[in-house]
């Protein structure tokens, strides 16, 4: 006797399929969630990127990205599956079984698969970055630094998600159980969601939308700051952002409804794959929105690894000599004599060996004083910045270049790109012996340049007799000396390292301080009663007993410039910001992957009966595959297509955007994310093939191609 206990369980067995798939997408989802939100969390990761840098702010933005695509990806899945679902509650329903009776088991059934496979999801998530972040580690690069450190804070993210997930997908069965037409019900897998009818105008406009809002967005903050001598709020750098969202929607819309080619000539061309699509426009629009954004935060992840290892490999090549370093004169540092009997050891021997005096004063300038309310004004401050300051002809023997600084004139050292100007002061009027307190009354003349000695402190040039006016009564740590040599032939590492730890081991405790330790800005804190910030906690600290470790290689003060050691530990070095950008291209990759199939996989569930009735009146299976990839392939094109130009396209107008041009290195840089856009564009291509072979077989249609 067939009982309601059996009737369900026989039901749910005929739904096994679409709950495997909602399983599926729910626990991908929660393991990329999880695994991104423990990165972000890592104290591994926080202790290198800088808090308020533009490192952190990109991860969390993608990161945002990750979370909106995930949630309405899940989302779609539990729609789904109670789309196929409604069948069994229709049944149930015309037996006389009330709704209040179904609604018990219905959401017992959603907090279990929701549960099983969202606890799955967290507790795989863990595993999945220990074994991304370790395979890292053991086929690519290997430092102490990138021991892998867990705050399991990150957990309240994924907790977050899971009830945003569940509490959605218990509306959806609620709102299906609302319906009073039980034949609707029973019929709800079949009902199609086709889109209004938009004219050939939506696609043209949604890509002036895209472009309107993206330069909005990347612009309006520096003029609001302009015209109104305040920054912008958050509120309105996101509501600037916010038409290209309705623009990218349009352009899906344009291409689900129209496509991108003209159809004059052929209008029944492909015309059931076309069909099938705007019967299903709504979901196909969301799911290539999704999509495109995924490809999108994946790409610009991707793309700072190029950018970085490119500039920095095309900056390392240009250096005019192999090594250069710079030193206190209260310091005992290795001349020449100790460093030539070290390279001995090794079989090497210097060239070109020069050493130039420098010394450090205080510059006036004017400088941003914030207010209370998010405003700020102008102000000229006496001691706005400590400068390392060159005589004319000192700067003339390193550099080759004569130059003639007028009396009472100074000028700052800039690369050949003049790409570094915003860390260099041009307003200077005085500067300032910080032992005797006597002044020099200058103005700015220019820029030079020398690549070599251009770094975030700063050097600059001054007119001999007002260097050699200037200077009297300095003390030893106010003055100081730049050494430059090359190797006589071939160089070796082994003898940079030892040069190196020697050089560390040689610097006081009063010289273990960053780059952006600044004498002058102590002094004029200590003037106004405050506290200098890099000596409280929100600033990097450094130590020489930890000279390997990217904080200590990318922001002590007296960082050498070796050639073939800033060449092989490269990766060591940035290991860590290599690793979380990847990561970050990798998780957004891959939930645009897993999306795509299920958008296709999806297609192929809903439309069986449609290929089925084609295989009755004789559609040979060429014809058939030819439609699965009329489906399948845009949802694959379109998407990353779009992604992929826009985001390259908004990348470039942030490189133009930083100083106004594209230099050498830049163009470089942008070459090679072309090349990993291509890279990328082939790996989805190959899922794409991965996909249509998969649909062909649920369909039963031959697969060959």
């Amino acid at each position: 006797m067939m009982t309601l206990k059996n009737l369900e369980r026989k039901l749910l067995k005929a739904d096994a399929k679409q709950a495997r798939l909602y399983l599926f997408c729910h626990f991908v989802s929660l393991l990329l969630i999880t695994a991104y939100s423990a990165m972000m969390y890592s104290p591994t990761v926080l202790t290198v990127f800088p808090e308020g840098g533009d490192s952190r702010k990109q991860m969390t933005a993608i990161f945002v990205l990750a979370l909106f695509g995930c949630v309405v990806f899940t989302i779609y899945a539990s729609g789904l599956f109670f789309r196929n679902k409604a069948r069994q509650l229709g049944t149930l329903m015309a037996l006389g079984i009330s709704r209040r009776r179904l609604l018990p088991g219905l959401l017992c059934e959603v907090l279990f698969l929701s549960s099983v496979s969202g606890l799955a999801g967290i507790l795989a998530g863990f595993p999945f970055l220990w074994l991304l972040w370790n395979s890292f580690r053991l086929f690519i690069t290997d430092s102490s630094q990138m021991a892998l450190r867990l705050d399991f804070k990150c957990l309240y993210l994924s907790a977050l998600f899971f009830v945003i997930v569940v509490f959605c997908s218990c509306q959806n069965a609620w709102r299906y159980l609302r319906r009073t037409d039980v034949m609707d019900i029973m019929h709800e897998e079949h009902r199609n969601e086709p889109v209004k009818a938009v004219g050939p105008w939506c696609g043209p406009v949604g890509i002036l939308l895209v472009f309107t809002g993206a330069v909005l967005g990347y612009k309006a903050p520096g003029l609001y700051q302009k015209a109104f001598s305040a920054y912008s709020p958050a509120w309105l750098e996101a509501l600037l952002y916010m038409p290209a969202f309705p623009g990218l929607y349009m352009i899906m819309l344009h291409t689900v409804v129209h496509g991108w080619h003209s159809r004059k000539k052929h209008p029944y061309k492909n015309l059931i794959a076309k069909s099938m699509m705007k019967f299903q426009g709504k979901q196909t629009v969301n799911n290539l929105l999704v999509i495109a954004v995924l490809i999108a935060g994946g790409a610009f992840g991707i793309f700072y690894l190029p950018t970085l290892s490119i500039g920095r490999t095309m900056e390392i090549n240009s250096r005019p000599y192999d090594y250069y370093y710079h030193y206190r004169q209260d310091q005992k540092i290795p001349g020449k004599e100790e460093i030539s009997a070290l390279a001995k050891k090794y079989g090497i021997s210097l060239r070109d060996f020069q050493s130039v005096p420098y010394i450090s004063l205080a510059m006036d300038g004017i400088t941003r004083i914030e207010d209370e309310d998010n405003s700020f004004h102008l102000e000229r401050i006496p001691f706005l910045k400590e400068a390392r300051c060159l005589s004319a002809d000192d700067f003339a023997a390193v550099s080759g270049e004569k130059i003639h600084v007028e009396k009472g004139c100074y000028m700052a050292v800039s690369n050949s790109d003049e790409t570094g100007l915003y860390f260099l002061n041009a307003t200077a009027e005085t500067f300032t012996n910080m032992v005797t307190f006597e002044t020099l009354s200058t103005r700015f003349s220019g820029y030079v340049h020398y690549d070599f000695l251009a770094d975030r402190m700063g050097y600059y040039v001054l007119n001999d007799e007002d260097y050699r006016n200037i200077s009297s009564g300095l003390t030893p740590d106010f003055m100081g000396r730049a050494a430059f040599f090359n190797i006589d032939g071939e160089d070796s590492y082994e003898f940079a390292q030892d040069f190196f730890y020697t050089l560390v081991d040689s610097f006081g405790p009063e010289c273990e301080t960053t780059d952006y330790y600044d004498r002058a800005q102590k002094y004029y804190a200590r003037l106004q009663g405050e506290v200098y910030w890099v000596d409280t906690d929100s600033s990097t600290k450094i130590s020489f007993s930890r000279p390997d470790e990217s904080d200590f290689r990318l922001y002590w003060q007296y960082m050498p410039k070796i050639r073939i050691l800033d060449k092989e530990d490269f990766s060591k070095t940035f290991s860590v910001f290599l690793m979380m950008f990847l990561f970050i291209a990798i998780i957004c990759s891959l939930a645009a992957m897993v999306i795509c199939y299920t958008r296709c996989m999806t297609i192929a569930l809903n439309n069986r009966y449609v290929f089925d009735d084609l295989k009755r009146l004789g559609a040979p299976p060429a014809f058939l595959r030819k439609e699965i990839r009329g489906q399948a392939g845009p949802v694959f094109k379109i998407p990353a297509a779009v992604g992929m130009t826009l985001i390259y396209l908004l990348y470039i107008l942030i490189m133009v955007g930083n100083d106004g041009k594209l230099t050498y290195s830049e163009i470089a840089s942008l070459s090679g994310c072309f090349f990993i856009l291509a890279a990328l564009a082939a790996i989805y291509y190959l899922v794409y093939r991965y996909t249509v072979k998969s649909m062909c077989r649920n369909l039963e249609i031959l697969q060959t191609f």
